[in-house]
């Protein structure tokens, strides 16, 4: 009679335990990165009476969280971020290292990516030049820049109206719209960042029948952006079209010293105003010409007769830039977009995976711990040692599933009250034992 008073007791304790998961589970069905749990029965070593055995009532043998998939949730901020598999994400701080299946992380005011603990979000860093590092770190986005590039290379696509005619006077930096037949700007930047327009003139210089007409460039560069504080011509070449108006050859000059002002000027590079390196070696294309690149004369500058017009010119060179926004690939990668339009890699997440992950040591606030049980981590980029996939923009949700926590926690509660129906009948029986006396 004692003995079903004490399996009753356990009974009422373990369903007790089983509706404090359950209200746990239900408490944070609105949390996001949550893995519900569920409680584990056993039965209590029996006692022997003769040949049969009584069991002496049941037990909580584990709570165990439910690593499955929760659902996703759209989200407009580029940091939050969900985990397509396996894996977790890693964060840390003073006290250590720890997991989180919840992305909800944001920029704090030293630029770091953290959760809402303040946690840091661990990956491994991307050099300017993409070096990757050699251990996990912070990942910190307030300090990232894009350095200048100088340009080295100038590509234009245009025509040179054939019927233009020979110009009588060479070509005159201080008179060049006089001077030539037709011009065309672009912006060029020099070792420091800084843009400079060049203005290209381009001036007619021969007509022949049978090796082609002839036109010179002019690259001049305006006082206030040359070192000597005076107007130059910085580059020069020819350029020959054939008969059928093809580029067939092009040429630099080495110097040019026909000008009418009087000035010699020998081509080494550009010198730009503003203490930006000297002698910048930029390359001028007018296209594969048929002659000097072996190709058909015909994918760029042409001379037929139409107008003289500009249809494309490109530049190799940027001016440095900020970090304006960033974008977070499937694969962990973080990639940064700069203000002067240049795009490069600058981190990537790393996730960990458990052998165990039922076993980790659950910390609060969506935070787990290595634990002795789940194994050691196993630290890799995202997609690869089935970790899964990082998608940005996305939360998970819970998988705590309310209709089953429902049931759950009505098979919880007949079984409490049914236990305490136990202990009442006990009682009563007690009772009667004790009033046989009188």
């Amino acid at each position: 009679m004692l003995t079903s008073l004490f399996s009753a007791v356990s009974g009422m304790n373990a369903n007790g335990v089983a509706l404090s998961v359950i209200g746990d589970n239900v408490a944070n069905m609105n949390t996001t990165g949550f893995k519900s749990s569920r409680a584990s029965f056993g039965d209590i070593l029996s006692q022997r009476l003769g040949t049969s055995q009584i069991g002496r009532g049941v037990e909580v043998s584990a709570v165990t969280p439910m690593f499955t998939q929760g659902s996703f949730e759209n989200s407009t901020n580029v940091l939050d971020m969900a985990v397509d598999g396996d894996g977790l994400f890693i964060v840390s701080d003073s006290s250590g290292t720890f997991y989180t299946r919840a992305g909800q992380f944001t920029l704090d005011k030293e630029g770091y990516v953290v959760n809402p603990s303040e946690m840091r979000l661990q990956g491994y860093l991307f050099s300017a030049n993409g070096t990757t590092s050699s251990g996990l770190g912070d990942i910190n986005l307030s300090t990232l820049n894009s350095a200048p590039n100088a340009t080295t290379e100038v590509d234009i696509s245009a025509n040179l109206d054939s019927r233009e005619q020979i110009l009588s006077s060479d070509f005159d930096e201080t008179d060049p719209d006089n001077t030539s037949n037709f011009s065309s700007s672009v912006t060029i930047y020099d070792t420091l960042g800084n843009g400079h327009v060049i203005n290209v003139y381009f001036r007619k210089d021969a007509e022949d029948a049978v090796a082609g007409n002839t036109w010179q460039w002019f690259a001049v560069v305006g006082a206030s952006d040359t070192a000597s504080g005076s107007t130059e011509i910085q580059a020069a070449g020819t350029l020959v079209f054939n008969n059928n108006g093809l580029l067939d050859q092009e040429t630099d000059m080495a110097a040019y010293n026909d000008s009418p002002s009087g000035t010699d000027f020998t081509f080494s590079g550009f010198n730009f105003s503003g203490g930006a390196g000297a002698s910048q070696s930029v390359a001028f294309d007018f296209g594969d010409s048929i002659t000097t690149n072996s190709g058909t004369g015909a994918d760029s500058t042409s001379q037929f007769a139409v107008d003289s017009s500009t249809s494309f010119q490109n530049q190799d060179g940027y001016s440095s830039g900020s970090l304006r926004s960033i974008t977070i690939d499937q694969d962990g990668t973080i990639t940064g977009i700069f203000t002067n339009g240049q795009t490069r890699s600058v981190g990537q997440i790393a996730l960990a995976k458990f052998v165990s992950p039922t076993a980790l040591t659950k910390m609060g606030k969506n935070i787990y711990a290595e634990s002795t049980d789940s194994g050691q981590p196993i630290i890799s980029t995202p997609g690869t040692s089935g970790t899964g996939q990082v998608l940005s923009n996305t939360l998970e949700l819970s998988n705590v599933d309310l209709a089953e926590e429902f049931v759950k926690m009505i098979i919880s509660q007949r079984g409490f009250q049914a236990n305490s129906r136990i202990v009442s009948t006990s009682d009563e029986l007690m009772a009667e034992l004790v009033n046989l006396k009188r």
